[in-house]
C-alpha cells in the first residue's frame, strides 16, 4: 500500500528537506543518492517511485506535524462530513518531538449521531491525506491517562 502521494513528491521532498534544514546535496548523501537526481525529483522533472520517496523522507526524518499543517483546513472539512468537530492535536507533534515514525494524535467530539464507524473513516482519510498513522479520540469519555493531554490539547 502506498504510504505518500507520488503525485506531491516534489512538494514534500522540498517540505522535508526545508523542514530539516538540509541541503538537497546532505539529503541526497543521506538518502544514498546523486545530488543532482534529487533535484530532479524535488523539480518534477523526475517521477518518483513509492518506495524511493519513502526512501527521501525518511533520510531527512520527515514529520507527521508538516502535511498535519499543510492539509489542516482540509482535515477539518473531512471531519465535519463525519460529524466531528474541535479537533485538537496532542502528542509529539504538539511538542514538536514528532519523528517520521511517529502518528498523529488528535482529540474530536463527535456529533450525537456519530458512531465509531465514522470515525474510522476519518481516520483513514487522514492517515491517506498525511501519510502517517492516526490516533483519534473522543473527548466525551478520555481515559484517565490522557486527561493531561486532553487540557494540553490545541487545536488544529
Amino acid at each position: 500500500m502506498r504510504r505518500f502521494d507520488t503525485g506531491a513528491a516534489p512538494q514534500i521532498i522540498r517540505a522535508a528537506r526545508r523542514d530539516a534544514g538540509l541541503t538537497q546535496a546532505r539529503l541526497a548523501e543521506r538518502a544514498g543518492l546523486r545530488q543532482p537526481s534529487l533535484a530532479q525529483m524535488e523539480s518534477g522533472k523526475r517521477p518518483v517511485s513509492d518506495e524511493m520517496l519513502e526512501r527521501i523522507l525518511r533520510a531527512a526524518d520527515y514529520r507527521p506535524s508538516i502535511p498535519l499543517a499543510t492539509h489542516a483546513d482540509e482535515i477539518i472539512a473531512r471531519a465535519r462530513v463525519y460529524g466531528l468537530s474541535n479537533l485538537r492535536v496532542f502528542g509529539s507533534a504538539l511538542r514538536g518531538e514528532d519523528t517520521y515514525n511517529s502518528d498523529i494524535d488528535l482529540f474530536v467530539t463527535p456529533a450525537p449521531s456519530t458512531d465509531l464507524f465514522d470515525l474510522a473513516r476519518f481516520v483513514a482519510e487522514v492517515e491517506a491525506l498525511t501519510g502517517f498513522p492516526v490516533e483519534a479520540v473522543a473527548d466525551t469519555n478520555v481515559p484517565e491517562v490522557l486527561k493531561d493531554a486532553l487540557r494540553e490539547a490545541v487545536p488544529l
